[in-house]
Order: C-alpha cells, then structure tokens, then sequence
C-alpha cells in the first residue's frame, strides 16, 4: 500500500518501457543530471504502474532501475542519491503529473464526493475492505488521479462499509414490524423444547434421510413460514450483499449477533430468506434420498432372491435334461415312461423339485412387491411432505399431478380406499400388472399401496427430470428458468456464437458439422482400410466386418527419464507440509486470500498465518482439530475460530487458483503440458458416521463418499466437488470446467466412459470446448450417418458398416437456437452445468429440446470416436492425461492419512471444505516439487549435463517423498522463514550425502 511491490515481467515492458518523449521530458538540458533523470523517470514509470509513487523512490525493484538507467545510459547505483532533499521528489512528482495529465484531488472536493459514492454502491455488494481498496485504487486510475496516502484511503473504505451497514438497516426497516422484530429476537434465545437457539436449530443441516430427518427439515420449512420467510423481498438489496450478511448469521453465536443489537435485524432478515429457499430443497433432497434408499434396499433384495431363483432354475434344468430324452423316445411305451422317470431322477429329488412352486415372475422381477414391505416406514414421511410441498408438472404428466392431487386429499381425510376415479395413466408398464391384479381380486390395500408407491415413484423421477417443478426452489425449479428466457437471450446471441465459433444460422451449423463427421471418417476409413483382419495390433474390422479395438500398449517411458526422475528426487531437499507451507507462501502469498467472513482483511501477522496453516493441515490430513492442537501446540478454541471465520469454500477456491497460477508461471510446467487440457475423475473416501452424502458400497466396504477433481495437463487441480458416491458423474463434469477461474488456457477435457455421455459431447462442443474420453465397449456405440447406408457404404467401404443410424438433422435445425441458448446460459454463468446435465440427461423422450441435444451429441461422439479410432497418438494422450489424475489420486491419500482416512465431518459444507483443503496441500506439495526440480535441472546444466525437456516429460511431481506430513507439526513462521537463503529457497542435497543416502 505504501511501498513497491515485486513486479512481473509483463509490468515490466509494460509500463517501464519509456518513449523517446518520456527520456526527452527529463533531458539533461533541463538541468537535471543524472540522479535527478533516474529517479525522475522512475516516478514517470511508476505513477500508471501504481496510481501513486512511493516517498522512497530508491527501493524501486533493481530490473526497473537497472531497466531504465540503461535506457538513460546512466549507473543504476546512482539513484541512492536521489531525493536527498524531499522537496526535489514533490516538485519532480508534480511536474511528472502534469505532463502525464494526472492530478491530485483534495479533501471534499466533487471528485473525492464521487469517489465516497462509488465505494458505499461498492460496499454495498462487497465487505471485503482489501477488495474495496483495490477497487478504490482501480478507480483512481482510470480517472487519472494521483491516490491519496494509504491510510486516508483506508478510512474512506471504513467510513464507506459503515455507511452500507447503515444503508442496509434503512433499506429493510419497512420489513421490520414489531412482530418480526420478536420473532428475530426470539431466534437467539435457547427453546425449552430444541434445547439450542432456534438460529443453532435452523443451521445445522440433516444429517441422514431418515423419516426422522425429513420430518425435522420440514418442521423447519413449516417454522421459516410461519415467520414469513418465503415471502421477504429483499430484492432491494444486491446479491453479494444478501449472501454475505446470511453468511455472517451462519457462523456468529447468538451471543455475537446480541452484541450487534439493532444492527442484527438485517444480518437474521438476509439468513431467514436464504434459509427459507435452501430448506425447501433441503426437504426435497431429502424425500428423494429416503424413497432411492427403500428402492434400492428392494432391488438389493430382489437381486438376491433372483439368484436363488437362478440356483434353482438351474436344477430344474438338469432335470428337464433327463427328462427330455425319455418323453422323447418313441421306442419307449407310454406306459413305461413314468416309472422309468422316476426310477432316473429318484423320487427325493423330484419331491425337492416340485415343492416350491416355479411362478411367472412380473415385469419387475418384483421390485414394487419389495418395495411394499417399506410401505409403512414410507408413510411416516411422504404424507408430511405432498403437504408441505406445492409440485406442479409441466405438459405431459397431467395424470401424475393428478394423482398427487387425489393422494394429497387422501391424505387429508385419512381415506383408505383410492377413488375409483382415481388416474393409473402414469403408471410405468412394469408396474400396471400389480393394480390390474389388485383390482380384479377386489385387493382395495393391495390396491393402495401399489397406487401410492407409483405415485411416489414417478413423483421422484419428474423431480429428477424436471417434468416436476417446485415453485420458490433452488434446485428444483422449472428447468425452463434456468435459461435465458428467448427475449434476455436475442442480444446475446451474436456475441456468443462469435465467441465459441458456431453459426446462428441452422443449415449453416448443419453443414459444419456434417463436415467435421466427413473429415473424421475420412480419416478413419484408411487405416481400416490398410489394416487385415489378422493384424492384431491395430485398429480392424474381423472377417465378420466387426470392429476390433486392440488395447493400448503401455507407455513406453525411456529408461534414462527413470534415472533421471530418481536423479533428480534425490536432490530435492526435505520439508515438514508446514515449512513447505510457509516457504510456498513467500512466493505465492496465498495465505491473503484467507479473509475474515465478516469482511475485516487478515492481519499480516504470524500467528494469524499459523492458525490458519495449522488448520489446512488438519482438514487436509484429516487429523482434526483436536489433534492438530496437540501436534502443534495451538489451542483447540483459537483453531476452531479460525476455521469457523477464515478458513471457507471460497478463501479456499482463492487460495488454490493462486497457487495453479503460480505453477502455471512456472518454466518446468510448461514442459509437463501447456494447460490447454484436462482431466476430471472421482475417488472415494471412506466415512465414519452418518452424512446425507456417504452411501455404503460392497465393493468398498462400506460407507463412502466421493471427491470429482478437475487436474490438467501440468498437473494442477483446478475445481473439487464433493458428490454422492451413486451419482452419475457425468453430471458434474462442466461444472468446474467452466468454472475454471484459474490462469490455465484449457479447452479439452478428457475423461473416462463416466463422462462420455451424448448431453455432455453436445455441450461442450456448444461452448466451444472440445470433450475427449478414453471409452469401453466401443463395439456397442452407436454411431451415425448422413446419408443412406448404400450411399455410406459407397463412400465408406470400411467405416461404413460402423454407421448403425442415421442422424435426425431436421430436428437439431429447429432446434439449433434454443440448442445456442441453452450453451450461452452455462457459458455466461446463469444455470449451473450439473443441473442442467442432470435435468435434460433424465428428460423424457418427448421432450424436445433434450431430444434435440442428444441427437447433436450422437453427431459430436461419432467425430470423436472416428478420430479416436484412427490415431493411436490420440488415445495415448488421452489416457496419459487420465493417468495424471490417477496418479494424485495416490497423493491424496498419503495426505489424507489420519483416521485410516475416513471422513468423519457429517455435512457436505464441512466436508467441502475439506476436500478444499486437501486439493490446496495437494497443489502445493505439485507446486513446490516442480519449483525444486527446476532447480536441481539447473544445477544439473551448469554441470555440462545435457537434460532434454522430452526427459522431463515423464517425470511427475505428483510425489510426498521427499515431504513430512506426521509426527509434531512446528508451524513457527518466523522460525521457518529465518532457515530459507538469500533467495528465499532451501539448499538442494548435496552430491557426497546422496550418494551415501543421508539427508542433511
């Protein structure tokens, strides 16, 4: 604020390449020598640079200094000797503003007026003081004026968020009547019955989907209405500023907010409506997970009893085998037969046989059956929550929301018997046989709980689909209104199409992508051509014209990069996580980005780095608090405050794109990959506890949940996503790609058959991005063809037989601008990817815009396919890619070591964050690593050895070797930074203790 700061090598051209007038406006002619040039044109420089120039001129960064005295052709060292006199720098600086045309503004003026508006509209949106700084200082800059002293501007931010904090108590005091304003001061008074604040009660999230659970959520949705929650308009506020007083009410104590007195009416106001929205989908979630458990506990069971149907199926067989051949027999008299059966199969094993009874199994395989046995745990829930809950359908499904209706009305007369009008036109086929049975046998229960259970069933899956709706939610809402509507969409369009390069014009996208089909197929159809059905190594059709993929030898990594990456490993020094934490800290300062929830900038100081430090390692390495106290000898109550208020989703995301931009910087990562790919994949993580994200799965033994990371090519981890282990990954696929706020250029993505669904090749290929999955089966996937198959196979005499179906153009023509309009609405940020995936991948067949999608899908896959077919290199790069993440799989787990690495955090903010935590320890240890092996390659240069970057390649700094992460964790700051040289790095290894193993 008050000094130079370090400077860029981009800074440094830009503002400190000084024109021909520049050196004229301080010519020596003036009278100046050459103290008063240098340092002269170093405040020249510096004024666009900075908005202000430093009083200490001299401690300018020396390659600005060394820049410029080159530039006069005067001795760096010369400007020690300038501004002797202060008097000289001020008037030197005035003459500079005024060639520059910059000014300064004092005290009241209109333009300092004008600029204490723009930070209370500023401080309006944002709390942060750091950010409102920066923008004050941004807004100086652009206006040309010479910024004030740091600590004038400083007050003005203070007096500005003041004055929001004021603003915002104005704004929503028409909502404060007499009997909220009770109600609020009610929320931080301990309830007999709750036994905590009503505030603690609303908080804290479910912790399973349980009866219980659904029940207590929505006693919570029946509470936020009773108060009016749903139905406050605080509209008049920003969004940054209504998220950030919700956040404040959600990690204060009652005790906090009593101290705020009237001060707090705004901060409960902004949590009860956010809260009244999050608990709606809350009980919504909820109800899905409570009715996917008991469904999935049915096709468990009924899985169980096919098998034990299949073992008697079996034996049946063996029996009809002897069975057969008598019956069979002409020479054998009918007389005969019996006995003759009898006497070959034994009448044990006949009486074994015959004394189950072998009935036709339904549709289902009788799944519903299953389900009915659940019939009365699910009625301790679902009636509480078609009551609580206003579902609305869209066209199509009138029969289920007619069936809703009429079970709603059951359930409020407490009526046993469905009506007999009562709609069975929703009724999936699988199902219909149970009501036709129940009903001609005259079965009213029977009747009932089939009836009821459909309901229930389709209801869920109009959820998932979007054909439900649920007005007033988040997650659940009209899918139509995650999209622009066609009116906020028609400016856009044009921008956007130029931006991801696809037409606006149906026939003219029709035509490109028939073209890009061609061309792929093209190159397809020669080395199918060239290749005969006995070669075994390549790409082939068989005799019977079926394609045979070979699998991928592996790859073949040169024995020199080995003993290079072992050369190069024992090099690197040592380092606990928290010194390799300090000293990374030094170069990337991403420790700033950890700011207070409540806007107050984090201080500098030591201890307040180490807190937090001592609180990434224990979220990371899943020590927990308590330990990590013990470890470091931090108190478990000031551990606990800097999580609660520092350590946050979003400092977090911060934090980490600081870091992947740092390495991103560096020289040896752009050896490793230039950023323009990556890579998305899920590892499970063992849970202990119950958590409404942790579903038990047999193949890893028990509880689980799962972390979807985004790595690219340099081996950087760009997004984390905590998912429900049972999920369909595809669907969180876009999410963080294009959400990358990160410095990386990457526009291929890579993943494995997970991610390869037809929505997801549609999409990304609509946002000008290109998806590339290593994908299985490829014999069963149906690719397509513009023509007729003898008009294919002419032009095609190989790759045609592949082109199993033709591609449906007129429909994605009518559909092409609602296609761009649903890819512009994920570009520009107004739905999010995973619902969208997630609504229109569930959609129905009649509808026609996810048809649409999927048929642009099948066209992009077949493209993809064809090359991926055609080029080995291709899938090599592809799989090395994927390999990469597989491969920090492995160093997530060394880090994630405490509790056998079970999760034991129960809700999915808790346990977001910590993965949070996990991806920022898990860059670092890739950033310093690489920072490290660029040294020690330099070393190995300057020595005469010749290390080629094709060598490097191979090498990963995906490694903990030579990182500590257990036993007493010292975070002293101070301590740390003393050990570090000159340069602010440790010492490499030196060659007489690597050879004898020892470490120094």
């Amino acid at each position: 604020m008050r000094s130079f700061p370090e400077i860029t090598s981009d800074e440094l051209i830009r503002y400190f390449t000084p024109t021909a007038a520049d050196v004229a406006f301080v010519d020596p002619g003036r009278g100046r020598g050459p103290v008063d040039r240098l340092g002269m044109l170093v405040q020249l420089c510096t004024l666009p640079w900075l908005g202000f120039v430093p009083d200490d001129v001299t401690s300018a960064p020396p390659a600005v200094v060394a820049r410029l005295a080159e530039r006069l052709g005067v001795a760096p060292a010369a400007l020690r000797l300038y501004g002797k006199r202060e008097q000289t720098r001020s008037d030197h600086l005035a003459q500079v503003a005024r060639y520059l045309e910059w000014k300064t503004v004092p005290a009241g003026s209109p333009a300092m007026k004008e600029l204490e508006q723009f930070l209370l509209d500023r401080a309006m949106e944002h709390d942060s003081p750091t950010l409102l700084f920066n923008l004050a200082r941004e807004y100086l800059m652009a206006a040309k004026v010479i910024r004030p002293g740091a600590l004038t501007l400083a007050k003005m931010v203070g007096t500005a968020r003041r004055a929001a904090g004021e603003l915002t108590s104005q704004t929503v005091a028409h909502l404060q009547t007499d009997e909220l304003r009770a109600d609020l001061e009610r929320m931080l008074v301990v309830d007999a019955g709750l036994g905590m604040t009503r505030l603690e009660w609303l908080v804290r999230p479910a912790r399973d989907a349980s009866a219980a659970s659904v029940k207590t959520s929505i006693d919570k949705l029946l509470w936020l209405r009773g108060v009016d929650a749903h139905r406050m308009d605080l509209s008049m506020l920003p969004n940054e500023r209504r998220r950030f007083l919700a956040q404040v009410a959600r990690r204060s104590t009652s005790q906090g907010l009593e101290r705020r007195k009237d001060r707090k009416f705004p901060i409960l106001l902004a949590f009860l409506a956010q809260a009244a929205v999050d608990q709606l989908d809350e009980v919504v979630a909820l109800f899905d997970q409570a009715v996917s458990a008991r469904e999935s506990r049915a096709k468990a069971k009924t899985d169980e009893a096919l098998v034990e149907r299949a073992k008697k199926g079996e034996a049946r067989q063996l029996v009809m085998e002897l069975i057969l051949p008598v019956l069979a027999d002409p020479s054998i008299p009918d007389e005969r037969v019996g006995g003759l059966l009898r006497e070959r199969i034994g009448m044990r094993r006949l009486r074994e046989i015959t004394a189950d009874a072998w009935n036709p199994l339904p549709r289902d395989h009788g799944r519903l059956s299953e389900l009915e046995s659940s019939y009365t745990y699910l009625r301790q829930f679902t009636p509480n929550v078609l009551a609580a809950i206003d579902f609305q359908g869209g066209p199509g499904i009138g029969g289920l929301m007619e069936a809703v209706a009429v079970l709603q009305g059951m359930n409020r007369l407490g009526s046993r018997k469905v009506p007999a009008g009562a709609p069975t036109g929703f009724v999936p086929a699988r199902y219909a046989d149970y009501l036709d049975k129940a009903r001609k046998s005259e079965q009213d229960t029977a009747f009932r709980h089939y009836w009821e259970l459909c309901v229930i069933l389709c209801l869920r899956d109009g959820l998932r689909s979007g054909d439900v709706f649920v007005p007033g939610s988040r997650r659940y809402a009209d899918p139509a209104t995650y999209l622009y509507t066609p009116e906020q969409w028609a400016p856009r369009q044009a921008d956007y199409c130029r931006l991801v390069g696809k037409p606006s014009d149906p026939a003219e996208a029709i035509e490109q992508g028939r073209h890009e089909m061609h061309e792929a197929l093209t190159q397809l159809e020669q080395p199918l051509a060239q290749a005969s059905p006995g070669d075994a190594g390549s790409v082939r059709l068989d005799e019977h014209e079926h394609l045979v993929v070979p699998p991928l030898s592996a790859e073949d990594v040169p024995s020199e990069a080995k003993a290079l990456r072992d050369e190069l490993a024992g090099m690197l020094p040592f380092a606990p996580i928290a010194s390799l934490l300090i000293e990374l800290d030094t170069r990337t300062r991403f420790l700033d980005c950890f700011t207070h929830a409540g806007g107050r900038k984090l201080a500098t100081t030591s201890e307040t780095k180490r807190n937090v430090l001592a609180v990434l390692i224990a979220l990371a390495t899943n020590l927990g608090l308590a330990r990590m106290s013990e470890a470091c000898g931090v108190s478990y109550d000031v551990l606990a405050w800097t999580m609660e208020w520092y350590v946050r989703e979003e400092t977090l995301r911060e934090a980490n794109t600081r870091i992947v931009n740092h390495h991103y910087g560096l020289e040896l990562a752009k050896v490793f990959g230039g950023g323009t790919m990556s890579s998305s994949d899920g590892q499970r993580f063992p849970v202990r506890g119950r958590s409404t994200t942790a579903r038990t799965m047999v193949v890893h033994g028990g509880q689980v949940l799962s972390t979807y990371t985004h790595v690219s090519d340099q081996w950087s981890t760009y997004g984390t996503k905590v998912i429900v282990p049972t999920a369909r990954e595809a669907h969180f696929v876009l999410d963080d790609f294009l959400g990358n706020a990160t410095d990386l250029p990457v526009d291929e993505h890579a993943t494995d058959t997970h991610g390869a669904t037809l929505i997801n090749f549609a999409l990304f290929d609509l946002v000008g991005k290109a998806l590339t999955p290593r994908m299985r089966d490829l014999t069963r996937i149906t690719l397509v063809r513009d023509g007729t198959p003898a008009e294919t196979a002419r032009r095609y005499p190989h790759a045609g037989p592949l082109l199993a179906a033709r591609w449906n153009e007129d429909l994605v023509a009518a559909c092409w601008p609602d296609l761009l309009r649903m890819a512009g609405s994920l570009k520009y940020g107004q739905a999010t990817a995973s619902l969208i995936v997630g609504k229109w991948s569930a959609a129905s067949r009649q509808n026609t815009l996810a048809a649409a999608l999927k048929e642009w899908g099948m066209l992009r896959r077949t493209v993809h396919l064809a090359k991926y077919l055609a080029d080995p290199a291709f899938r090599r790069k592809i799989s090395r890619q994927l390999n990469r993440g597989e491969s920090l799989h492995a160093l997530r787990r060394d880090l994630h070591y405490a509790q056998q690495g079970a999760v034991t955090r129960p809700h999915l903010e808790q346990q977001t964050e910590q993965a949070w935590c996990l991806t920022v320890l898990t860059n670092a240890v890739v950033a310093w690593t690489t920072e490290y092996y660029s040294r020690a390659v330099t070393e190995l240069r300057c020595q005469g050895r010749e290390v080629p970057d094709e060598l490097l390649s191979h090498i990963s700094p995906g490694r903990s070797d030579n990182v500590n992460f257990f036993g007493v964790i010292n975070v002293d700051v101070d301590a740390e930074l003393a050990k570090l040289g000159t340069g602010g790095w440790r010492p490499l290894r030196p060659a007489q203790l690597r050879e004898l193993g020892l470490t120094p």
